[in-house]
C-alpha cells in the first residue's frame, strides 16, 4: 500500500489573503504546494489530502483540486474551531485556530495507511519526499514507529532575516529525544549560524544540526494519542486564547512517556519558503533554476 500525503492548508486562506492571490512562484504560476504534490508523486505516494476551512471550500476545489484530480486521488477535510471533544465549548475571546496536532486529528475518519504531514506553503525538495515515501512503506503493519524529515539547518535560513526553527536532539541510533523550539536564528557576518538561548545569549550551532520543517511521518495510531493528548491540552489551555495544539509538542510527550519513537532521517534537500516579503525573488529564481537543470517539466499537472 503506497503512503498518503497529508498537507496542512486550513490557514491558506488567512496568511494568502484569500485563495485568489495563491501565490504563483513557478515559471508558468506553479504554487510552492504544486511542487509538493509533484514531488509526492514521483516519491511514492497514492493519495493526498488536505485539511481547509469550509470557508474557502468552493474556491480550493476550483483552483487547488482541479488541477490535481486526474493524477492522484484527494480528499478533503476541515478544521474548525468548534471540532473539540464533548464537555467543552469555545472560549468567546478565542479565534485563533487550535494548531497543527488540531488539524492533523481530522484525518482520523479517511486515513488508514502510514502518512506522511506536511506545510502547504513550504519548498520541501524532491528528495525528502521520496526518502520519507520509502521509509513509510516499511512503517506498514507496524505501530509507535513514527519518523521525521531532519533538515540541515544550514539548508533553511533566509537571507533576510532570523527564523524560528524546531532543533532536534537524536540519541546513538538517529531517534529523536527532544525537539526544542528556537525562535531567532540567524547567519552572522562571519557566515556561523547563531540562535538566541533561554538567557538571551547569542550560542553558535553546527551547520549540519537536525531542525524539524514540519515533514513527519506517523502510522494511524497516532489519531488515537493525539485525541487523549488534545483532551489534556484543552483542559489546561482552553483559557488561553493564544495556546495551540502544536505537533512537536504532542511528540515530545509521547517520546517522554515511552509511547514510540521518531527516526530522524536526515535530508540532502534545501528548504526554502517565503518567511519575509524579500524571500520571494529568491524563491521565483530557485524554482526557476530548477526548472533549467532539468529537475521539473516545464509543466506539472
Amino acid at each position: 500500500m503506497k503512503p498518503t500525503l497529508f498537507v496542512l492548508a486550513a490557514g491558506m486562506g488567512s496568511r494568502y489573503g484569500g485563495l485568489k492571490q495563491l501565490d504563483g512562484l513557478g515559471p508558468n504560476g506553479e504554487t510552492i504546494m504544486d511542487y509538493s504534490i509533484f514531488d509526492a508523486l514521483r516519491g511514492g505516494f497514492g493519495k493526498v489530502v488536505f485539511v481547509i476551512r469550509h470557508i474557502f471550500e468552493d474556491d480550493f476545489r476550483e483552483k487547488i483540486i482541479g488541477k490535481y484530480k486526474n493524477h492522484i486521488p484527494i480528499d478533503l477535510v476541515f478544521q474548525e474551531l468548534d471540532q473539540i471533544p464533548t464537555g467543552f465549548s469555545v472560549p468567546a475571546d478565542r479565534s485563533k485556530p487550535w494548531g497543527t496536532n488540531h488539524a492533523l486529528l481530522m484525518g482520523r475518519e479517511v486515513i488508514n495507511e502510514p502518512f506522511a504531514v506536511i506545510n502547504a506553503d513550504d519548498y520541501y525538495g524532491r528528495e525528502s519526499f521520496k526518502i520519507l515515501a520509502d521509509y513509510l512503506v516499511s512503517l506498514e503493519n507496524k505501530q509507535n514507529d513514527y519518523c521525521m524529515i531532519g533538515y540541515r539547518l544550514g539548508n533553511t535560513l533566509s537571507e533576510s532575516g532570523s527564523v524560528a526553527r524546531g532543533v532536534c536532539e537524536k540519541n546513538k541510533d538517529g531517534f529523536l529525544t527532544n525537539i526544542v523550539e528556537r525562535t531567532y536564528i540567524i547567519r552572522d557576518a562571519d557566515g556561523k549560524i547563531k540562535f538566541k538561548n533561554e538567557q538571551g545569549e547569542m550560542q553558535t550551532v553546527g551547520e549540519n544540526t537536525p531542525v524539524s520543517m514540519n515533514m513527519w511521518g506517523f502510522t494511524p495510531e497516532y489519531f488515537k494519542y493525539s485525541e487523549q493528548q488534545f483532551v489534556d491540552f484543552l483542559k489546561n489551555n482552553i483559557d488561553n486564547p493564544k495556546s495551540e495544539f502544536f505537533i512537536p509538542l504532542a511528540i515530545n510527550n509521547l517520546i517522554n512517556n515511552d509511547k514510540a519513537r521518531v527516526k530522524v532521517l536526515d535530508t540532502p534537500s534545501k528548504w526554502f519558503g517565503v518567511t519575509y516579503q524579500e524571500d520571494r525573488q529568491g524563491v521565483v529564481d530557485k524554482l526557476k533554476e530548477l526548472h533549467n537543470k532539468g529537475e521539473y517539466p516545464a509543466k506539472l499537472f
